[in-house]
């Protein structure tokens, strides 16, 4: 989710985006889409990410793409930092969620031209440590990260080895979590679940006993209406604060999130690149669509159509 240095599709969770994109998806580092640079066809290859945010971006774009606008669309999975190579050369054509790369930024939009900024998302991100709300309400101090080597016993598991857990998603994602660990001196150990699907299961199996946990988590997400959560204060996040990996001591940035486009495509991509760069919603909309697709486990078709049929005021405005 979320990442500076390292992809941010989940570990083992290909099958997983598999069956929740319903759409064929593919790994674009072994093959490339049919319809990506599909020369004078009215075709579109949109990059998928493993968090359920980013697929229900391309649900609704993909329904509108195919039913507003007629076009082919193709959806592949890529993992963040090789999807803004597969933009680059053209073999997706765009991502719409993207928490901030500013290496790539630099090196395909600024140096290279091969990618053209797509606009504003209308959605703000923020990465953070969570405990839930019930324990919050019990402790109000743990949500000061100075007091919680006071905790760590309670957020103990069997796989933490004698030190409190810190719950991570995927290695893959953007994380600084075992450079804080270390350089706050937290008698914590980061424990990754593996996937998004994997922390959520993990997360409501905490709340349906009523335990104890620390995770990182982030915003937006629907998971916030079922299990309340509550932010963990670290220390205050500051303009190059996170620049050394190694080194980091403070608080995640807020982001607000961005779609790119291939450069050809945004120049030639006609009625396709203009809806793309359109489309803005807010967390509102994606949390809804991302509920009816993890949560009440409708395809991201159906979810896409059910949330179209009923926002005509918002989805207009983004057509051609």
């Amino acid at each position: 989710m979320r990442i500076r240095t390292i992809p941010a599709v989940a570990a083992g969770s290909a099958l997983a985006l598999l069956a929740l994109t319903g759409c064929g998806a593919a790994d674009m580092t072994r093959q490339a889409s049919p319809f990506a640079n599909a020369q004078g066809a009215r075709t579109v290859t949109l990059s998928v990410q493993s968090w359920v945010g980013a697929q229900a971006n391309v649900a609704v774009a993909r329904y509108l793409l195919e039913h507003e606008l007629g076009y082919r669309v193709d959806t592949v999975q890529v993992d963040e930092v090789p999807a803004w190579d597969a933009l680059s050369q053209g073999r997706v054509d765009a991502i719409l969620e993207d928490w901030g790369h500013p290496e790539q930024e630099r090196r395909y939009v600024e140096e290279k031209k091969t990618i053209a900024p797509g606009g504003d998302l209308g959605v703000t991100g923020h990465i953070g440590w969570y405990v839930p709300t019930y324990f919050a309400e019990q402790h109000p101090d743990v949500t000061d990260w100075k007091n919680l080597n006071k905790y760590a016993d309670r957020f103990r598991t069997p796989e933490s080895g004698g030190k409190g857990q810190l719950m991570d998603g995927s290695p893959s994602y953007v994380t600084n979590d075992k450079a804080l660990v270390k350089n706050l001196k937290l008698d914590y150990r980061v424990v990754f679940a593996g996937s998004e699907a994997a922390q959520i299961t993990q997360i409501k199996q905490f709340a349906k006993e009523k335990k104890p946990f620390l995770t990182y988590w982030y915003t937006p997400q629907w998971l916030f209406e079922q299990v309340p959560m509550t932010e963990v204060k670290l220390p205050p996040y500051e303009e190059g604060c996170d620049a050394d990996p190694a080194e980091v001591a403070c608080a995640y940035p807020v982001t607000p999130l961005q779609k790119y486009l291939n450069a050809d495509f945004a120049e030639n991509g006609g009625e396709a690149a203009e809806l793309l760069r359109n489309f803005r919603w807010t967390t509102e909309d994606q949390n809804e669509v991302s509920l009816m697709i993890a949560d009440r486990k409708l395809s991201p078709g159906e979810a896409a159509k059910k949330w179209v049929d009923s926002h005509p005021s918002v989805w207009k405005k983004w057509l051609p």
